[in-house]
């Protein structure tokens, strides 16, 4: 993406969410399913969105909200308890907050919230349960020995069925997006 931004002229660079190195540089600050993976420190995604703006700048984005895969990832717990890992809570990779917790953090940077909510989003999965646990289950994995890993993805896939899998083998996963608009006051 980076590549093809610098390709058409545009100035894009790489940098930490939790570090953006910007002061009051641009008019709009947009993310799409970034801030979910940034579990420990969200507060400093929205301060360093907040620096990045210039004053009336808008703050806009979605990412994984509250109830996002909850399905899977009660799948996921049940399988490694079941198996006795003590600490499956833990290994929960993604934050997903409620539209009322987001609020808070973004008026507690100096935001102004226009809109924070929860948005269902069911998504077609065309690699079907097994092929998305295998790109994004990985810490969940990883608690198990090397060679029971494929059988846990196997059996998390199985709880899954009834609730996941449609009548013609087609599977969706149950996305909830979080999608906000902040502005910095003037």
């Amino acid at each position: 993406m980076i590549a093809a931004s610098r390709a058409l002229g545009l100035d894009a660079r790489m940098a930490d969410a939790t570090a953006l190195p910007f002061e009051a540089e641009f008019d709009a600050v947009f993310t799409n399913a970034t801030l979910h993976w940034i579990k420990a420190h969200p507060d400093a995604c929205v301060a360093g969105a907040f620096r990045a703006l210039k004053p009336g700048g808008r703050f806009v984005g979605e990412f994984g909200g509250h109830g996002c895969v909850a399905a899977v990832v009660v799948a996921l717990l049940a399988e490694l308890e079941r198996r006795g890992v003590t600490d499956a809570a833990g290994r929960i990779p993604w934050y997903f907050p409620t539209a009322e917790e987001y609020r808070a953090r973004l008026e507690g940077a100096g935001f102004h919230a226009d809109y924070v909510a929860l948005i269902p989003r069911p998504t077609p999965l065309p690699t079907g349960m097994r092929g998305w646990l295998g790109t994004f289950a990985n810490r969940f994995s990883d608690a198990l020995p090397t060679a029971e890993r494929d059988q846990f993805l196997n059996d998390v896939t199985a709880r899954l069925v009834p609730v996941l899998r449609d009548g013609q083998g087609c599977w969706t996963a149950d996305y909830t997006r979080l999608r906000f608009k902040a502005t910095r006051p003037k």
